[in-house]
């Protein structure tokens, strides 16, 4: 099964405990202390459009992304409620370009780190480099390898496996230690990894 399958085998059965239901406190703390100015906006894997309707709702042009229609369609419904416009498009990140690029600022929350091969995860960094302007930003929220996990949670990856993915195409500004926002009394830990394109 392919990434996009198991993801969208979780929408459908309701398995989405990534699904907090509010944007990603990484993303406020990073676009508020950098600061990241209004720009074009791409969020890769945007879900049920959390993020991607806190960013308009401060100044972002959005596109979000996913391979599920079930998410999307809940993505669609917050942004009319919030009264905000984004688009929403259903495709493969991995395999299709994006219409809009190019674009100041690429989110993703989860969807890099999925990726179990290196290979794969190379291609998705060149990818979004493909669609950033000049010295654009990257932030990506990743698992975190150091946290030694009982049970279920995000995939890990090591600080290496971030570095040797991106350093290709991008200049690593800063790579913390932090946690996934969760509903969870104990958060899974992440990587927050803030790039500029080379």
């Amino acid at each position: 099964m392919t990434v996009e399958e198991r993801y969208r085998e979780r929408y459908k059965s309701g398995d989405t405990p990534w699904d907090v239901g509010r944007p990603d406190f990484n993303l406020i703390e990073v676009v508020a202390n950098k600061p990241i100015p209004s720009c074009r906006v791409l969020d890769i894997g945007c879900g049920t459009g959390d993020n991607s309707v806190w960013l308009a709702q401060n100044g972002f042009q959005v596109i979000g992304t996913d391979t599920s229609d079930i998410a999307l369609e809940k993505a669609r419904e917050k942004a009319s409620k919030a009264n905000v416009q984004c688009g929403f498009v259903l495709i493969d990140f991995l395999k299709n370009r994006i219409e809009g690029a190019p674009f100041g600022f690429v989110f993703d929350r989860g969807c890099f780190h999925s990726f179990d091969s290196e290979n794969d995860r190379k291609r998705f960094a060149r990818n979004v480099a493909a669609h950033l302007e000049k010295a654009g930003l990257w932030l990506t929220i990743a698992g975190n390898a150091d946290e030694h996990r009982q049970g279920p949670g995000p995939p890990q990856r090591s600080a290496g496996d971030i570095v040797s993915a991106v350093e290709a195409h991008f200049m690593i500004l800063s790579l913390t230690c932090s946690h996934f926002g969760s509903n969870r009394p104990n958060p899974p830990r992440a990587w927050r990894c803030l790039m500029q394109k080379r």
